[in-house]
């Protein structure tokens, strides 16, 4: 048989190394031209590497979480070749003779062997196996060492449980104990779990490492502000009952509207920070990341040129992306080039959140949940009287070192008063 060593490819332009993230294969695992070998993970993407050749696994290059470089060894498998006369060099005939020898003489010392059995004579030694104290408390109460071990856990005397029978306390007299004196405190306040060692690795290596960078690296400070949203939840409803085979609406589409209209005019926001170079560079288009959760981690795929886009066509973008991220079909370009990011944690985001900057951006948006309050409100008639209003707060997490907190905060501003008059989304 020959071996064939099967290197890293090439898995991309600029690319070093890569990240194992899950072997599909062992050592000993017979494989076949084109079969999935194994995930990899670059800067980039995730990548699936498959086999050359057909053959044997016979070695790999390393474990999971491990990263390998580029031409360098990744796997070795053993194929059909030349060198099929090797196993005659390892085929020694005569070497069983001399094994089969010392069987003859090692018979007899198999026979002593029943010998050891009179050890089993110490099964009943557990029984006997406690310290003074518990020799002391079986001559008050009757119970086994397993039921007073889950007493002294739960801190009961066995003293003031009632045996159901022949005055030797079970578990199951426990149990009723435990159940009837619940108020005192003893019931289980959760399921006992096993600790468990998990390696950080593949995309949640990433998020690890840039958020580390992110915080080590960016002075950030955060500004909140509360909207009223009626008039958008409004709209939104109304757009949604006549929008006939376009996608439904969400608030994310209006939002990231609203957001563009106003980019134009606070530049600032929509940049990227080279700290190598200490250059800032501020983008004219829209490229508004959107933080998605994945099973396998947070991903920020990003919508492209998002200025250039009405509603419908950021709706359908924004359903296209998050799926893509969640299936893993999402191109390696579709998950980089963001200018800025915009992060919702939906129904389940809280009353303000304070975000984490998408390096080398400058700046995070953060929609919060949407609740229902009463609030003063001024009618037409000038007459203040309070009404249901829907609120929403909106968090701005910023790089202090580009943007000035004046200028987040007229930002929100700004945002605040063009999604509290709706209208003006749909205006030119």
């Amino acid at each position: 048989m020959a071996k064939f060593t099967f290197n890293m490819p090439d898995v991309g332009e600029g690319v070093a190394e890569a990240e194992i993230v899950e072997w599909m294969v062992k050592v000993g695992d017979t494989v076949s031209e084109d079969q999935h070998l194994v995930d990899v993970m670059t800067d980039k993407a995730t990548i699936d590497i498959e086999s050359p050749v057909d053959g044997k696994v016979v070695e790999v290059a390393g474990e999971v979480g491990d990263v390998i470089a580029v031409g360098s060894m990744l796997l070795v498998v053993e194929v059909e070749g030349e060198e099929a006369e090797e196993p005659k060099a390892q085929a020694p005939a005569p070497e069983p003779a001399p094994a089969s020898e010392p069987t003859a003489e090692t018979a007899p010392e198999s026979a002593p062997k029943p010998a050891p059995e009179p050890a089993k004579v110490t099964e009943p030694a557990p029984i006997t196996g406690g310290s003074e104290a518990e020799a002391a408390d079986a001559a008050k109460v009757l119970a086994t060492p397993a039921v007073r071990k889950r007493a002294r856990d739960l801190g009961v005397d066995l003293a003031q449980v009632k045996p159901a029978e022949d005055g030797r306390v079970r578990h199951g007299d426990l149990d009723q104990y435990l159940s009837y004196n619940s108020g005192g405190g003893f019931s289980a306040a959760g399921a006992t779990r096993e600790d468990e060692a998990i390696k950080v690795i593949g995309l949640r290596k990433r998020i690890a490492q840039n958020m580390s960078a992110a915080k080590r690296n960016i002075p950030h400070f955060t500004y909140v502000e509360e909207c009223d949203v009626t008039e958008l939840e409004r709209m939104r409803t109304q757009l949604n009952a006549d929008r006939g085979d376009k996608p439904k609406l969400t608030m994310l589409p209006l939002l990231i509207s609203a957001f563009c209209k106003l980019i134009p005019d606070y530049p600032m926001i929509n940049a990227r920070f080279d700290d190598e170079a200490n250059v800032v560079t501020r983008h004219g288009s829209v490229h508004m990341g959107m933080a998605t959760q994945t099973d396998t981690g947070l991903m920020v795929p990003v919508i492209k040129d998002a200025q250039s886009r009405n509603l419908w066509q950021l709706a359908r973008e924004i359903g296209r992306l998050a799926g893509a991220a969640r299936d893993g079909s999402a191109k390696s370009d579709e998950l980089s080039g963001s200018t800025i990011t915009v992060t919702s944690l939906g129904p389940l985001g809280g009353v303000a959140t304070t975000p984490v900057i998408n390096r080398p951006e400058v700046a995070i948006i953060g929609p919060n949940r949407i609740i229902e309050r009463p609030m003063f409100v001024t009618g037409s008639d000038g007459v203040e009287r309070i009404e249901k209003r829907k609120l929403m707060n909106i968090s701005i997490s910023c790089d202090h070192r580009v943007v000035d907190g004046f200028d987040a905060a007229s930002f929100i501003q700004d945002v605040k008063k063009l999604i509290e008059t709706p209208v003006l989304l749909l205006a030119d």
